[in-house]
């Protein structure tokens, strides 16, 4: 028996995780003569100019002296490293989560399987009797002991110091490197480790690790032990004949304190597995606590009265009875992997249900697969429901993309690095075999390959939804504009560059279509032939749009109008601008152009009223910038619309909304409103006759006024005083209903006191008694 050997871990191949370099200020000669030379009479010597400036490897001259030369090439020193130090940065700041050391070792023992599955195929031999091609994990809970043994290739003596005893130094980088050189027999690809410090990784919650490995290639198997806080590790060989194996690996972890009750625990193990090594190619087995029923005989107990003679009788009973045993961990298969012709749609949807715990099936999926500058294979969904809380349609880090590398899981924690905002729905599986990890394997590096992967995934998806949008059954595509048309719109927001694909895939209702709902690309088939913009109103809701003024002239000429309810849909709209070269334009702003004006009568209406609109506008003061003839109204008196570049009305009710706005921008950004009138309209007529033959008549100003407050709520605006208003409607209701139905004196008496009281609380307005009644006759006429 060789004794064991206790070896320090090797420095000279280590990392250099800090270093510095210094670096000397040089000073500028002052003549050519003494700047290459020394200070000794060498200057003085005849030397050719080959001699005195011979030609530097790198272009650089130096000097030809002896002395020169040491000075200037220097001595060569190798990198150091502190070993407790740099183990103890592996440990503990690599990783950021302890459950990761399984990932490693798991990854570890499938490498060693998949390098004995490689190099059986030109040396059969190398199988032997060892068993089949597995990794089995066993806890021991009352001591805190995990053990983790494969079945696959093992290690010497000296692959053991050389891999484990040297930092950094991955033996699957070295074996992938003999693979590439030696053409005839190409690389497997599916080996996983590259970095050399996986295995270090034990350390997270081990205090103690020993490794026992056995290759078929040796006839001895050795032993290697570490504690966590040393600098050092033993090899010994392995004597007892109890723990001897055929072949392979087996790695012991003695845990932690702090460790030991977590990840003993076998249902811990086991969803740790189920999470990072659930499509590792080779069966991971897991030993865990059963239950099963048995058949029991059992003597039954003598009635009362009885005695026993005899056999007692007996009787048959089942009872639970608790066992140990091996259970596969890793049943489902990566079906990424597949072939998409060979895969049934029910295969699709049932890995869905099981990877992501969903209940409902999807209501779409795409599987592809990329080659090229950047290669990976993906499946991904569109889930059956949306989220139910609103707070998850913006929030990109929903843990709806798994990440794989070589069918290990690295992360589902991402921050729109693979995927934009509103497509943080999307469900999937993402495989590639060099994604730029870093050493911990936990994340993504930004880089070129990266951008081009979140491209191709976005392109994807995008394909994926307009497939069903464009499919046959409609009834897809309005579950999925309900329960995803808000993520839709809010790429409208933040993807400029996807607005070709995004567009084509929202839906309105409209004028025309209040129940179904209509794509653009419908609307604009639908537009007439002199129509020359996509007119859209934005309200709070559907029974608003359908009631609101803006839309009267629109309908008589038979033009569809989007009607846009939802709170995002406006912003939506502006950022898009245009679509097909058609521009967006809202009916409820200034300068709103139909295109079949009646410029004659348009002249005579500006001059029979441009003093009523000039005395509307001193009546009504800075309240509105100016008062014009309308062109949207038939029916309505008045509306009230925004300026071109200001808030609309729905825009300045949802910023008013915001717990966090701000006041001063509220006020600005509100911009101008303008008060649009009928001229063919009852009241504005008889404002027409006032203005001409009783500027000055108090009725006609609260008149005007109560107009003014009206076409507030009508066009979707808040009156700045409620109260204020509904005084004014209730004496105008007063005025109306005075003595129409007749009344007792107390009874007038009382109204009369009540309606002075209202007026002279709300307004100074001149109070008209109630039993006062109209003439028929307009008293504003000649």
């Amino acid at each position: 028996m060789a004794p064991p050997v206790v070896l320090g871990t090797t420095t000279s191949t280590l990392p250099l995780f800090f270093f510095s370099l210094s670096s000397k200020t040089l000073k500028k000669p002052s003549n050519l003569k003494t700047s290459f030379l020394p200070h000794t009479n060498l200057h003085n010597a005849s030397l050719s100019s080959a001699q005195l400036f011979p030609k530097h490897p790198f272009g650089v001259l130096r000097c030809a002296t002896t002395v020169a030369e040491k000075e200037t090439e220097g001595e060569k020193f190798d990198y150091q490293a502190e070993v407790s130090r740099l183990m103890d940065l592996i440990v503990h700041s690599l990783y950021s989560h302890k459950e990761v050391f399984l990932r490693e070792l798991v990854s570890n023992a499938s490498d060693a399987l998949d390098k004995l599955r490689f190099l059986s195929v030109t040396e059969p031999a190398l199988l032997g009797d060892g068993g089949d091609l597995e990794i089995r994990i066993k806890t021991d809970t009352d001591n805190g002991i995990i053990t983790i043994t494969d079945t696959g290739i093992g290690m010497t003596r000296e692959e053991l110091i050389d891999c484990l005893g040297t930092i950094a130094q991955s033996g699957t980088s070295k074996f992938m490197k003999a693979l590439k050189e030696n053409k005839e027999i190409g690389a497997d690809n599916s080996l996983i480790g590259q970095f050399g410090v996986g295995f270090y990784s034990a350390f997270l919650v081990a205090q103690k690790v020993v490794v026992s490995t056995k290759s078929p290639r040796s006839d001895k198997q050795y032993v290697w032990e570490a504690e966590a806080d040393s600098g050092s590790f033993v090899i010994k060989e392995e004597t007892d004949p109890e723990k001897q194996l055929n072949r392979g690996t087996q790695i012991t972890l003695y845990l932690r304190e702090d460790d030991k009750y977590e990840f003993s625990d076998p249902a811990r193990i086991q969803n740790l597995v189920k999470n990072y090594s659930q499509f590792v190619s080779f069966p991971i087995y897991t030993w865990q606590e059963k239950s099963r029923t048995v058949e029991v005989e059992e003597e039954e107990e003598p009635k009362e009265g009885e005695t026993a003679e005899g056999e007692k009788k007996k009787k048959k009973t089942t009872k639970t009875e608790k066992y140990w045993d091996w259970e596969l961990a890793n049943e489902t298969k990566p079906i990424w992997m597949l072939n998409p012709k060979e895969v049934e749609k029910e295969a699709y949807q049932q890995f869905y249900k099981k990877t992501f715990n969903e209940f409902l099936e999807p209501l779409t999926y795409t599987h592809f697969s990329t080659e090229g500058e950047v290669e990976f294979r993906s499946v991904l969904y569109i889930p059956g429901m949306g989220p139910l809380n609103n707070e998850d349609v913006t929030n990109p880090k929903t843990k709806n993309i798994r990440l794989y590398v070589k069918r290990v899981f690295i992360s589902d924690d991402f921050d729109g690095e693979l995927f934009p905002r509103y497509l943080s729905f999307v469900k999937g599986i993402v495989d590639s075999n060099d994604l730029p990890l870093n050493v911990s394997r936990e994340i993504l590096q930004e880089s070129r390959i990266v951008r081009i992967m979140r491209k191709r995934l976005v392109r994807k998806t995008f394909d994926m939804i307009q497939d069903l949008a464009e499919s046959e059954n409609k009834e897809d595509y309005k579950k999925f504009w309900e329960n995803f048309g808000k993520f839709m719109k809010l790429g409208c927001i933040e993807d400029s560059g996807n607005h070709k694909r995004i567009t084509p895939l929202l839906r309105f209702h409209t004028s025309k279509s209040e129940e179904e709902l209509t794509s653009l690309d419908e609307y604009i088939e639908n537009m007439g032939e002199n129509q020359n913009a996509i007119y859209y109103l934005a309200t709070d809701s559907l029974k608003s749009a359908k009631t609101a003024p803006f839309l009267e002239k629109l309908l008589q000429k038979d033009i569809e109008v989007l009607y846009l309810i939802e709170p995002i849909d406006e912003v939506a709209i502006q950022n898009l601008q245009t679509y097909k070269e058609k521009k967006f334009v809202d009916i409820s702003k200034e300068d709103l152009e139909l295109g079949d004006d009646d410029e004659v009568e348009e002249r005579e209406n500006k001059q029979e009223y441009n003093l009523l609109c000039d005395w509307i506008k001193q009546q009504l003061g800075d309240k509105i910038a100016k008062v014009q003839i309308s062109k949207r109204l038939s029916t309505s008196p008045c509306v009230l619309v925004s300026g071109k570049f200001g808030w609309s009305a729905n825009m300045e009710r949802l910023m008013k909304a915001q717990a966090l706005g701000d006041s001063t921008s509220l006020e600005f950004m509100k911009g101008r409103r303008i008060l649009e009138i009928n001229t063919d309209h009852p009241i504005i007529k008889d404002l027409n006759a006032a203005c001409k033959n009783a500027p000055e008549s108090n009725d006609a100003k609260r008149a005007v006024d109560l107009l003014y407050e009206t076409a507030l709520i009508s066009s979707g605006f808040t009156p700045d005083s409620p109260a204020d208003l509904g005084a004014k409607i209730y004496e105008m209701m007063s005025i109306a209903l005075g003595g129409k139905w007749g009344r007792s004196e107390g009874d007038d008496e009382a109204s009369t006191a009540e309606v002075e009281a209202d007026v002279s609380s709300s307004s100074e307005a001149q109070v008209i008694e109630p039993s006062e009644v109209r003439t028929e006759n307009d008293p504003w006429q000649d």
